[in-house]
């Protein structure tokens, strides 16, 4: 595989995380979206939100191309989590637009560096934070997956649904009665393992 294979790849690899998480708001309602389903305060537009300021950064400020318009959240001087949850005035299409701009901008970036060309990210120590296209291309693609992971779970705990995306959801082929009967088996199962001493 050549570089420019390897480059395609691993931006389709990115993409796929991408259309993942944008599908699991797919019908949800404003309070839905923002909805906080565990401790830790995660939504599934906050984690949108993160996902457009990580690319700005990694694929913008780390190869001196800032992302044209400001991203508050952002900044040093906000306030722990600002990037994980949207506030009332900032609506879920425009988070999502905010998403999309971000990709063009990020796709922009890797079109024109090539895999081996090296960009600095600021916030990391010094020591490590001139690191390549190909590196970075890998870290946000996997950070992508982990909180499209993350959607998952927080898209099943609103409503029940669950899968990998529309055309493919990679879920066993049963019905609602299979799995309530599944995950009563399971939930034995781990009764019995904890009495099991």
């Amino acid at each position: 595989m050549d570089r420019s294979e390897a480059k395609a790849d691993l931006q389709r690899y990115l993409q796929v995380a991408r259309d993942a998480v944008l599908w699991k708001l797919d019908g949800l309602t404003e309070y839905q979206l923002r909805r906080p389903v565990v401790r830790t305060g995660t939504n599934l537009l906050g984690l949108v939100k993160h996902l457009a300021g990580v690319e700005a950064g990694y694929f913008g400020e780390a190869f001196d191309r800032p992302l044209p318009e400001p991203l508050p959240w952002m900044d040093e001087e906000a306030e722990p989590n600002a990037d994980m949850w949207a506030t009332a005035n900032e609506s879920s299409e425009q988070i999502i637009a905010l998403y999309r701009r971000v990709w063009d901008h990020a796709d922009a970036t890797i079109e024109q560096q090539d895999l081996a060309s090296f960009g600095v990210v600021p916030w990391w120590p010094k020591d490590r934070n001139q690191v390549t296209l190909h590196r970075l291309l890998v870290h946000v693609a996997t950070e992508t997956h982990r909180h499209a992971g993350h959607a998952d779970i927080v898209r099943e705990l609103i409503d029940g649904a669950a899968g990998f995306r529309a055309d493919n959801d990679n879920m066993a082929p049963v019905d609602d009665a299979w799995w309530a009967t599944y995950r009563q088996r399971l939930e034995q199962v781990a009764q019995e393992a904890d009495g099991a001493d």
